[in-house]
């Protein structure tokens, strides 16, 4: 569920490629909102996998290597999503 309600509506009538398309538009306020619906669906998909990794026992370091971060910028940003 995407959070911002601007963002939300944009991104769920257009499909993923559409949003990507959309993002190389030459009109700012396409590209920008574009850029916007897809920076917080990467969100959405990266706090889904993160609860699933978390739920399998995945350790925040073994989550930090599979993003390319350090083990406390993961736990930082999702530890209050997750149980641990």
């Amino acid at each position: 569920m995407l959070t911002h309600p601007r963002v939300s509506a944009y991104a769920d009538t257009m499909e993923v490629t559409e949003l990507a398309a959309a993002a190389a538009d030459r009109d700012p306020g396409v590209g920008l909102a574009a850029v916007a619906a897809l920076r917080a669906l990467l969100e959405e998909v990266e706090a889904t996998h993160v609860s699933n990794a978390r739920a399998q026992g995945w350790s925040w370091e073994q989550i930090a290597d599979a993003l390319g971060v350090r083990r406390q910028t993961a736990h930082r940003k999702h530890a209050r999503r997750t149980r641990g």
